[in-house]
This record gives structure tokens, C-alpha cells and sequence, in this order.
């Protein structure tokens, strides 16, 4: 275990997120007086989503640990979160003796199957020998093409064992670069010549292949348009000329939406076409031409047939397709297609400046928008809020906006923050929450008071599992076993705070949203502890949806073109 300690230092890592107990404990022994800081969770799923926040926000593989029998198990919902979004992450589990294996021993479970379709590798380490090498191919093959999650299980008798091991002469096993076929970036650029209204879709691979440099270089360049995916949100300054919005039939702009209907090529960048960005796949496709770029072979045509589909690292793609631009001198007037644009975000809007009580939440992600700056660091999970967020809240910067987008696990943003804040100690972290999802891993509140990890929670609540009723409503004309309410405010969430040694205000009126926010980034720092702003929002407000980009319902009055 001390050569796997080395390992894990010289692979990055600072900080792990972890509950020990019997069958795990000479790892935790290993680390005693060592360099990598360890944080006590209160539960396993927790340790997780704490890593998985800690590795989006500084691009290395975060590392979470748990003993045996439960805490494997407890583990799987981050695993699946981990490799739906392409998370580098390793989960370490401690194991009964290897003898005790077949004999049903206490917590004895074969956590390696359980795990494996939810990881990219799932391994225990049987021979001691073995240790040092399986956890370097961890790294490796969690950093390697479309970035994922591994889990290594210990058995208690292989990590008592002695080896041979010299740390001063082992290194990171080098992960190979997925380079572009050059004759295909050619074509891409020909496309890209002879359409008259293309766009570039930014996936989350812009982000996990830190391309936003060269994406902004190129769409400048060839003055062309750029959206992003609800994962690639950041990876292009939303206060660009250029910033076309996010398509969608949930998270999306109207302009958004009417741009992308408009154009006539995209050039997907490390994305999934995931059901709630595409909607109805006869409408997305169209009559327009698409070439998809992902490091994952298996990506490409995974939904739909390509008109030209590239394999490569999206950095490594952008720079050659600019050298391509640059050597040939490309160049085409799309002054009117971008006025266009430009015009689309001018008209095409939904407003957020309401100011009736209940507050509409809308008028909350305006407050967001006006008081953080673009360094602050935002969390968010699945819900309702989630897609109000994706809709109104803005984003600047690369992994700055965080969000579970696939897997959608409730209860996700407090352990997400504290890894975010641990990955950042210096940056302003905050998480917005739905008052569901928040009480799902709520315990993780005592880790962030005990380890003085500062943030801002804006909880919007409607006492209701809001999404589900959106969803009940529109499909079954129902709204059953949605309703969380009770007394005047269902649970007392300040008080819930109060419990775990925190602080946080209630708000009612929105004239009083931005005072009280502003107080939560202020009490935050001053106590080093999560700072609630519960805002009581409508209890029945819908967002914009549909099942196809052309035809979204607007629950609320939007202007027209």
C-alpha cells in the first residue's frame, strides 16, 4: 500500500474523498503522515460526487474510497455519473480476505462485476506484486480517450503484503494522443467553405480536451457561429458576437433553437447528441449537413449517420483544421448569416425580470447572472432548476459551470461543490439546488462545516418534485405523488443548516434576492461554512419543453419574430 500511496502521488492526486472501515485500513495506514489530504464523508455515494467535482474542475482523476460489501455498492451511482459524463475518476474499495471470497464472508461482495458496466475498467488486485502496475493502467486508462471512471478492489490480505518497489524511478504511463486524419480535416474544411449558414456545436469534449482557446480562434477566424451542449457550456463566452445559444427541448434559448433551424451545416465538437439536446431526430437532422468530431470511435453514427465523421482529441482537431485555414488562405463573407444571428438573440427571448410574489425563477438566475462574477465556480444536478439554469444562467469560462447532464443523480451538488472548492480553495463556489434533490446527501453538509469548505447554496424550492409533475402533466394529465408540502414550508430547510453548524435565510419577496444573496457570499467567507438562500418560488411553474426544437411550449408570453 505504500507503493500504491506513491502512485497515487505522483499521478496528482492531493486530495481524497473516503470512509474507512476494517477492510480498507491499510491503505489508510499507507497514507497516515503522507502528502494526499483525506476528507471523512458521511457516506460512500458522497465520496464519489466530492471526487467527481474535484476532477471537472482541474481535469486530473479524482479518487474516492470505500471498505468492502456496502461501500461498493453505495459507490455505483457516482461510477455511472462519472462515465455518462466522461469523468476521470478511480474508486478504491477495500475486500474480505481472498480465501474468504467463495465462503459468503461479512461485506463480501463481487463489487468488480457489479461495477463494470458502469466503468470504463473494474479490477481487483489479487497478486500484491500486481499493485503498483494495476493502479498506474487505472490512471491510464481513465485519462485516455473519452475520459471514465475505474474502480481497484483490494482484498485485506493482498494489501498486508510486502513488495519490491523504488518510487524515485517510476512514472505516469504516457496516454497516447488521438491525433486527426489529415485528408478528413481537409474535407472538413470544404464543407465548412461551401455551407452559407453553418454552425459549431461545442460539446463537453471542447472542455475535457481544453480546445476553448482554439474554438474561439477558429470561429473568429472563419466567422462562424458557435452553440454549446448543456456539457459544453462555458466553453465559449456567452457574451460573444458569435454566441449563437444551446439547442434543446429542455435546456435552450429560443434563439438558440431558431439559429440552429436556420443553419445548414454543423460541426459537432465532442458531443453526444444526447435525446434532450437533439428532441425529435427528424427535425435536428433535417436538411442540413453534419460533420461530428469525438475522440470515441464508437460515438461517431451512434445516433445518426454523419456526413463526414472524424476520430481525434478536439484540441488536436481544431489546431489542424486551423493550419489547414491558414495555408490556404480560407476565407468566406458570412456578415449577413451572423447579423442574422445577432438578431435572433435580440428578438428571440424569454423574460426574467419578473417581479410578482410567489417569485418566478427566472427572476433568480437574473440575480445570479448580476451579482457572481465569471470566476465563480457553479454546480447544478436534474431538475427543474437545472433546466431554468441552462436556459437563463450565463457561463463564461471553461469548467466554471458544472452539471451532471446524463446519469442526473438528485443530491449531487453538495458533495460536487465541496470536491469543487477543494480542487479551488481560493475560488468562489456555488451551488444551485432543487429543495428535493438537496435532502438526498444533505449529511455531506457536516463534511463541508467540519473541513471549513465555504460555498453558496440557492435553493429553489416549489415543494414539489417540480420536474415530475412538469412530466405527469404533459403525459398523463396527472399530478400524483409529486407534492412535498406540508405545514407552511414543508421541511425547514434553514433549520436543517442551523443542524449541521451552517447558516441561511429564507426569501419570499424577489426585491429581496439580491441583499440576501449577497449576504451568502459574505457570510460564506466569513464562517468558511456552506451559506443557504432558500427562495420560495412558484409551486406549479413550468419551464419551456417539447419533443421537437421547431415546437416548444411557452409557459409564459414570449415576444414574437
Amino acid at each position: 500500500m505504500q507503493a500504491v500511496v506513491d502512485v497515487l502521488e505522483s499521478e496528482g492526486v492531493d486530495v481524497a474523498f473516503g470512509c474507512p472501515g476494517a477492510a480498507i485500513l491499510p491503505l489508510y495506514a499507507a497514507m497516515e503522515h503522507r502528502d494526499i489530504k483525506h476528507l471523512i464523508v458521511r457516506h460512500e455515494e458522497g465520496a464519489t460526487h466530492m471526487a467527481d467535482g474535484w476532477a471537472r474542475t482541474n481535469g486530473k482523476v479524482g479518487v474516492a474510497i470505500g471498505t468492502s460489501g456496502p461501500a461498493g455498492t453505495n459507490m455505483i451511482t457516482g461510477l455511472y455519473t462519472a462515465q455518462a459524463d466522461s469523468i476521470p475518476m478511480l474508486c478504491i474499495t477495500g475486500q474480505a480476505v481472498s480465501t474468504k471470497l467463495h465462503q459468503e464472508a461479512f461485506q463480501a461482495v463481487d463489487i468488480v462485476e457489479i461495477a463494470k458496466p458502469v466503468t470504463k475498467w473494474a479490477v481487483q488486485v489479487k497478486e500484491a506484486a500486481q499493485a503498483p502496475w494495476i493502479f498506474r493502467e487505472a490512471f491510464r486508462i481513465a485519462r485516455s480517450g473519452r475520459p471514465g471512471p475505474v474502480l481497484i478492489d483490494l482484498p485485506l490480505d493482498v494489501q498486508k503484503q510486502e513488495i519490491e518497489w523504488d518510487p524515485s524511478i517510476d512514472a505516469p504511463l504516457p496516454v497516447t494522443a488521438v491525433e486527426p486524419h489529415l485528408p478528413r480535416v481537409e474535407r472538413a474544411l470544404d464543407l465548412l467553405l461551401e455551407s452559407e449558414k453553418p454552425l459549431i456545436l461545442a460539446g463537453g469534449g471542447i472542455i475535457l480536451g481544453e480546445a476553448h482557446e482554439e474554438l474561439r480562434e477558429l470561429a473568429e477566424l472563419l466567422n462562424v457561429p458557435v452553440q454549446t451542449t448543456l456539457m459544453g457550456k462555458g466553453s465559449f463566452p456567452e457574451d460573444h458576437e458569435l454566441f449563437a445559444g444551446m439547442t434543446g427541448i429542455q435546456t435552450s434559448q429560443r434563439y438558440g433553437n431558431q439559429s440552429f433551424m436556420e443553419s445548414d451545416l454543423v460541426l459537432a465538437l465532442g458531443a453526444r447528441f444526447g435525446d434532450r439536446h437533439t428532441g425529435a431526430i427528424d427535425v435536428y437532422r433535417g436538411d442540413r449537413k453534419f460533420i461530428h468530431v469525438d475522440i470515441e470511435p464508437t460515438q461517431i453514427g451512434k445516433v445518426f449517420g454523419p456526413d463526414l465523421g472524424i476520430v481525434s482529441d478536439t484540441r488536436l482537431f481544431l489546431r489542424a483544421l486551423l493550419d489547414a485555414v491558414k495555408r490556404r488562405g480560407a476565407s468566406k463573407d458570412r456578415a449577413q448569416w451572423v447579423a442574422s444571428v445577432v438578431e435572433l438573440k435580440r428578438t428571440l427571448t424569454r423574460p426574467d425580470d419578473y417581479d410578482t410574489v410567489p417569485i418566478k425563477a427566472p427572476r433568480v438566475f437574473r440575480e445570479i447572472n448580476a451579482l457572481f462574477d465569471p470566476d465563480t465556480y457553479f454546480v447544478t444536478a436534474i431538475g427543474l432548476y437545472q433546466i431554468w439554469s441552462g436556459q437563463f444562467q450565463s457561463a463564461h469560462k471553461p469548467r466554471h459551470y458544472q452539471v451532471c447532464g446524463q446519469a442526473g443523480p438528485l443530491g449531487w451538488e453538495i458533495p460536487a461543490a465541496i470536491g469543487v472548492k477543494a480542487a479551488k480553495p481560493d475560488a468562489e463556489v456555488a451551488a444551485v439546488v432543487g429543495d428535493y434533490g438537496f435532502q438526498f446527501l444533505v449529511e455531506e453538509l457536516a463534511v463541508a462545516a467540519q473541513y471549513n469548505v465555504p460555498f453558496v447554496i440557492i435553493m429553489l424550492n416549489n415543494e414539489y418534485l417540480g420536474l415530475i409533475r412538469q412530466a405527469e402533466g404533459d403525459a398523463f394529465g396527472m399530478n400524483t405523488e409529486v407534492d412535498i408540502h406540508y405545514d407552511e414550508f414543508g421541511t425547514d430547510n434553514v433549520k436543517v443548516m442551523e443542524a449541521y453548524g451552517c447558516s441561511g435565510r429564507r426569501v419570499i419577496d424577489p426585491a429581496d434576492l439580491a441583499d440576501t444573496i449577497e449576504w451568502a457570499r459574505k457570510e460564506a467567507v466569513a464562517t468558511s461554512r456552506p451559506v443557504l438562500v432558500e427562495v420560495m418560488i412558484e409551486r406549479e411553474a413550468n419551464t419551456p419543453r417539447g419533443i421537437r426544437i421547431d415546437a416548444m411550449i411557452e409557459p409564459e408570453e414570449v415576444p414574437n419574430l
